[in-house]
């Protein structure tokens, strides 16, 4: 039997996964239940794009590795740009069926969280807020323990042939990328000889770049809707959300821009 559209993308499953939980029931709940099922299929996509990457820049295949990095990109302003959709939806609808959301909160997804552990922010506590023994407690553990994507950049790197210290490449996968002077008189050089990994460089800081933008409109949009309100889940909210803006997931590539 041929397989046909809605069979292949399981649509009546996907459809029947828009269950609002608000009574009365709200018409913005639908709206607000579509964009964050969306927003974890795109977590899942960058991860399997950012699993990719990672084995392609550590055989230093540029080409290939720059063309699936342009796809992340892609998808991240997709990303940014469906927050526009989510400010549609006044603060007065939101609070309508708020309460009835409970603990649940986007503080709770751990795609996002494996999201950043792959990009280098490494958070052991994001680890102990999944329950001992469950699934996404067991692949946060991994991610966590995992090289990061600059990580696997810096052994790309070693495998062009480029002096990599040893200071970048024997640091702990388990912890967050920091700064490392000797690594950035290494990218100096590169920049100043151009070529591939030069190039890839900078598509790494659109990629930061892209992601601090996404933090910040995350953080506008739910200013707008809560104000200065505890989060959901009883999470700091806003607050919370400011501290992370503005943190570099690869501080080397804006600490040289001082010196180029």
């Amino acid at each position: 039997m041929d397989i046909t559209y809605g069979d292949y993308l399981k649509i009546p499953q996907l459809l029947a996964l828009q269950q609002p939980v608000g009574t009365p029931r709200e018409h913005d709940e639908t709206l607000f239940i579509v964009i964050h099922q969306v927003y974890e299929l795109w977590f899942k996509q960058q991860l399997h794009e950012g699993d990719h990457l990672g084995e392609l820049i550590e055989r230093a295949d540029w080409d290939h590795a720059h063309a699936t990095l342009h796809r992340m990109l892609k998808i991240l302003k997709t990303m940014v740009s469906q927050i526009d959709v989510l400010e549609t939806m006044t603060p007065v609808s939101f609070l309508q069926f708020r309460e009835f959301l409970q603990s649940a909160s986007g503080f709770q997804s751990w795609q996002f969280r494996a999201f950043e552990m792959m990009l280098g922010a490494k958070e052991p506590r994001a680890v102990a807020r999944y329950p001992e023994g469950s699934a996404e407690r067991r692949e946060l553990e991994r991610r966590l323990k995992a090289p990061s994507l600059w990580l696997r950049f810096a052994r790309g790197m070693a495998v062009a042939g480029l002096p990599v210290p040893a200071t970048t490449l024997n640091r702990d996968p388990a912890l967050s990328t920091e700064p490392d002077p000797a690594m950035q008189q290494l990218l100096l050089k590169v920049y100043h000889a151009e070529g591939p990994v030069h190039h890839f460089c900078e598509s790494l800081v659109d990629l930061d770049e892209g992601v601090q933008e996404w933090r910040y409109r995350h953080v506008k949009m739910v200013e707008r809707t809560i104000g200065a309100r505890q989060g959901t889940g009883g999470s700091a909210g806003v607050n919370y959300l400011k501290s992370t803006l503005f943190r570099p997931l690869f501080p080397d590539l804006w600490e040289i821009r001082s010196d180029l």
